[in-house]
């Protein structure tokens, strides 16, 4: 048996691709006691219900104190998500599909996107203790962000089932993009997806105007209300600045400020 494994992926304590006997397959596991563990089980709940564009679900075992998963292996390239890439109409119709497919979400048990960032009230922690470190701008905004987070969080809410973690990682690339590692899978409303793509075409470096233009190729995109749309953006930059000073990981400081640019943006400052 061969065995490869991948050079992306945090959440996992193994994962690889298996060359075997009756073909080629890819375990993701972790130990069954993990804090972590109940990302894969959610996967493993919402996989029979999600469209062709993620890979299949073949087996799953849990012995000897670990959980596995085994998925149908999917071949491709992480997107491209860089401005003029030919892989951007491919990630806007996978983007389409998955809103389609899973609206209204399917019979299964996850939990509500909102009712997480809710739970977490970033702002209102940010305000009641700021980070001697917190950017400038968003300690001038802290109130405001906090006033926002009360009234706003229910417009998060929607009958779609979300990926809620869609980044040039998790979407591979061959003749069409195929969507992987639906750990973070949430319902929520239609346009989530697709709002969590903008900030990484910011990333990757269009202008905000540009990543909201490629956007309105999505129809969740485009029937979105507008104060929706900037009440997710303040709402993200609080959560992403709130991890960044209590959680850090090394990519978490630069997305906090595309972030912050795309929430400027929004707000017209």
């Amino acid at each position: 048996m061969d065995v490869s494994h991948p050079s992306a992926g945090r959440h996992s304590d193994f994962s690889a691709s298996l060359l075997t006997a009756s073909g080629q397959v890819f375990v993701k596991g972790i130990r069954a006691d993990s804090p972590n563990a109940w990302m894969h089980r959610n996967e493993a709940r919402v996989n029979s219900f999600l469209p062709g564009l993620a890979p299949r679900l073949l087996w799953q075992e849990e012995s000897a104190g670990w959980l596995l998963l085994g998925y149908e292996h999917v071949s491709g390239q992480h997107a491209d998500l860089g401005p003029g890439s030919p892989d951007l109409p491919l990630v806007a119709t996978a983007v389409t599909e998955i809103q389609q497919a899973l609206t209204p979400y399917p019979p299964v048990q996850v939990s509500s996107f909102g009712e997480q960032w809710e739970r977490l009230s970033a702002w209102h922690l940010l305000r009641a203790e700021p980070p001697a470190e917190l950017d400038e701008w968003t300690l001038d905004h802290v109130s405001m962000g906090a006033a926002m987070e009360l009234s706003g969080m229910d417009m998060l809410a929607g009958d779609s089932l979300a990926h809620t973690d869609l980044h040039s990682l998790n979407i591979l690339v061959g003749d069409r993009a195929r969507v992987i590692d639906w750990a973070w899978a949430r319902t929520g409303a239609p346009w989530v997806d697709v709002a969590f793509l903008v900030i990484r075409l910011i990333d990757a470096g269009h202008t905000p105007q540009d990543a909201e233009r490629w956007a309105a190729s999505v129809p969740a995109w485009r029937d979105a209300p507008g104060v929706a749309l900037s009440f997710f953006a303040v709402e993200v930059l609080g959560v992403w600045e709130w991890l960044q000073h209590n959680k850090p990981l090394p990519h978490r400081a630069q997305l906090t400020d595309v972030a912050r640019r795309w929430v400027r943006h929004r707000l017209n400052e």
